[in-house]
């Protein structure tokens, strides 16, 4: 077999492997979610792995409804958090989510250079519209798809200006001649936009060179667009190949419409593991993560997504094309909603199946339930189809799936020829161009 092509791999910060049951399991370490030590631990393991990144996902609002019973989205500051991680680690990617809906850009261009600097050059930036939060911040409704992905667009023009403002060169530093700066080389932006004026410069130089990587999570029409024109990689729902073949290749089709050669843009599916010694043991540990899911709230789910009320059929009735009413007006993620909808249509599930799709339990992700030697030759597979360029490891179930993915796992695929021996680089942005 020839040289394979090196995946990308990316490590979720959110804790996966306690959602659902698994945060009760003795072992979990919940006590420590909200300290730098819980998270500086992961961070080392995935840089042990030589992964390209650790990311944390980030929401702007609490699930109250969810407390019982989990953590309901709380969570530190992802770009604070990853300033912590960046002094005990060394190479790898430190990916932060911050949402273009409500913040500031020039807030947030000082915030991910600042992270740039911190970390010597690798910091990212995982570029969000938000789905909820807006009460939050003044707003009495989330604006439309196309109302966000039009503002994230600009917001993210006047952050890469902001960036280039104050170039990196301009600083001098020259202690005989007395001249610190090139001050006529730091410009202002003068942005005048739709949404955002800004005169800039932005008030803090750029680190080097070398640009900050910019990710884009959601795969609808506007995401997709938005995805093509400015990022290095998308983050999205892809559960299965098929999925993810089409995303690939209508991903480095769009790339073309905005000048941008097709390798620019990586995809990236969350990658849903349940690892243990036998597929029956991670079967069991699956089942044992969503056993208190209750299935009222699985209904609701699919009712929202579909506009499919299943609450009086039986699990065994499958669910047909002509069973989908018209596409609902408004949901909480179009892309989830349009990935449940084509199961449908092309598989024709039961009920029973749908309650257990990744789609209506949890982020539409790309699943594997069973042993490291079967998620390396499902990964292989995935790779030899065209469907990815790499994921972002997201463990379910326990700590032990978690080490298991890093220690096990990924040696496995580096074994195969799939994966990166070491680093050949030591900034973010270096090591998505291996």
């Amino acid at each position: 077999m020839g040289t394979r092509k090196k995946l990308h791999i990316g490590m979720s910060l959110a804790a996966t492997w306690l959602s659902g049951e698994a945060w009760r399991r003795s072992d979990s370490g919940i006590g420590g979610i909200y300290s730098s030590e819980f998270h500086v631990d992961i961070a080392r393991r995935a840089e042990a792995a030589k992964l390209d990144f650790v990311f944390r996902p980030d929401t702007l609002f609490l699930n109250t409804d969810a407390l019982d019973t989990g953590p309901g989205f709380a969570s530190l500051d992802p770009t604070v958090l990853l300033a912590s991680i960046a002094r005990e680690t060394s190479h790898i990617g430190l990916l932060s989510t911050v949402s273009t809906t409500f913040f500031p850009p020039y807030v947030v261009a000082r915030q991910i250079q600042s992270l740039n600097w911190i970390s010597n050059g690798r910091a990212g930036w995982n570029i969000v519209t938000a789905l909820d939060g807006n009460h939050n911040f003044g707003l009495p409704a989330m604006p439309s798809p196309e109302e966000r992905y039009e503002r994230a667009a600009e917001f993210t023009e006047v952050v890469r200006l902001l960036w280039n403002s104050y170039p990196n060169d301009a600083l001098k530093i020259d202690r005989q001649q007395g001249r610190y700066a090139d001050s006529p080389a730091v410009l202002p932006i003068d942005h005048a936009g739709k949404h955002f004026d800004v005169k800039g410069p932005l008030n803090l130089p750029a680190y080097g060179d070398t640009p900050i990587p910019l990710i884009q999570a959601g795969a609808s029409e506007a995401g997709r667009n938005f995805a093509a024109s400015v990022a290095d990689a998308i983050f999205a729902s892809t559960p299965d190949m098929e999925a993810g073949i089409e995303l690939r290749k209508d991903l480095r089709w769009r790339t073309g419409k905005y000048g941008r050669k097709q390798d620019d843009i990586r995809v990236l599916p969350g990658l849903s593991l349940y690892l243990a010694e036998s597929r029956a043991e991670a079967k069991e540990l699956f089942a044992e993560t969503h056993a208190r899911m209750e299935k009222n709230r699985k209904l609701a789910s699919i009712r929202e997504m579909t506009g499919l009320d299943l609450s009086d059929w039986p699990e065994s009735r499958p669910v047909a094309a002509g069973d989908l009413p018209e596409p609902p007006l408004m949901v909480r993620s179009r892309t989830h909603s349009e990935l449940l909808r084509r199961l449908i249509l092309r598989e024709e599930p039961t009920v029973g199946d749908l309650l257990m799709r990744p789609e209506v339990i949890g982020s539409a992700h790309w699943q594997i339930i069973g042993t490291v030697s079967d998620a390396i030759e499902q990964i292989s597979a995935w790779a030899d189809a065209g469907a990815m360029d790499g994921f972002v490891c997201v463990p379910g179930g326990s700590v032990d799936c978690m080490h298991r993915s890093m220690e096990e796992m990924v040696p496995g695929l580096v074994e195969a020829g799939l994966f990166r021996e070491d680093y050949a680089g030591s900034t973010f942005a270096s090591h998505l161009r291996e």
